[in-house]
């Protein structure tokens, strides 16, 4: 795996680990100094390695905090803004429509791309930045299985994503959502090496499976506060049973439910 490439990386970050991945690897420096020393004590440092294998895997739920820094809100003095976030995108037939509701609306959001989609619609990604959203970093390929990735093969997924929208907008991501949320505990230090944060959410539509419009909406509007990010769908997203995009579908409600409430609709980059 190359270094990161300096014209890309808006600014490297220092890798501070979390107390809990420190003290992993920690233990993990115990049990191998354990078993140069008494080797037949093999059995049981690995059953205490598997337990720290099976503690960190359940804390890689999206919106965990534990294995290190992840932003589910908007930080403090944003309290009359909601985030929009957008992923999967982005998508011929889906993205230009939302973008003109965001601009009929007078709203930002953020774009989590996919790079290997980005490199098939480049134009689609510098329309997103003209029109004044952000373009951020959803992997190169989008694998379902991203969190049980080995430390190489995520930094060539965040790597390669990371090249690739910055290569179409000359612009490099400052954020980073996981496919599927699931953030593994060998994400962080890849992140950083990229100049990259960790973003989830705090509402999500589910509107990649959830095909009535309404449901979707009444998940991310109902109990809306300032400062939630929420989660839509430019690409996958589920279809309704007229076959019309679910997303595009549950936008207008919502922004209008952002108004009413006297919030705006703004991108992450509030959070920067």
């Amino acid at each position: 795996m190359r270094p990161p490439n300096p014209s890309v990386v808006a600014s490297l970050r220092a890798w501070h680990p979390a107390p809990l991945p420190r003290a992993s690897l920690w233990l993990h420096g115990l049990g191998a100094a354990t078993l140069a020393v008494q080797p037949g004590l093999w059995p049981q440092v690995l059953g205490v390695l598997a337990c720290n294998h099976a503690l960190l895997a359940g804390l890689m739920h999206p919106r965990g905090t534990l294995l290190g820094p992840n932003l589910v809100r908007l930080p403090e003095g944003q309290g009359d803004a909601v985030a929009l976030t957008f992923d999967d995108g982005p998508d011929p037939e889906v993205t230009p429509r939302v973008l003109d509701l965001l601009d009929a609306a007078s709203a930002r959001a953020s774009f989590f791309v996919i790079g290997a989609r980005a490199a098939r619609h480049p134009a689609l990604l510098r329309q997103i930045l003209a029109r004044g959203h952000t373009v951020e970093n959803h992997s190169q390929t989008h694998p379902g299985y991203f969190a049980a990735l080995g430390l190489w093969a995520l930094r060539r997924e965040v790597a390669e994503a990371q090249d690739t929208i910055a290569s179409i907008t000359g612009t490099a991501p400052r954020w980073f959502r996981a496919p599927m949320g699931l953030r593994s505990p060998l994400l962080d230090p890849v992140l950083a090496g990229q100049g990259l944060h960790l973003a989830a959410w705090t509402r999500r539509g589910y509107d990649t499976r959830i095909r009535d419009p309404q449901r979707v909406l009444r998940r991310l509007a109902n109990g809306m506060a300032g400062r939630d990010i929420l989660l839509l769908h430019d690409g996958n997203t589920a279809r309704d049973p007229w076959g019309r995009p679910v997303a595009l579908s549950a936008l207008p409600p919502l922004l209008a439910r952002i108004r009413a409430g006297g919030f705006s609709a703004v991108s992450l980059a509030a959070a920067a």
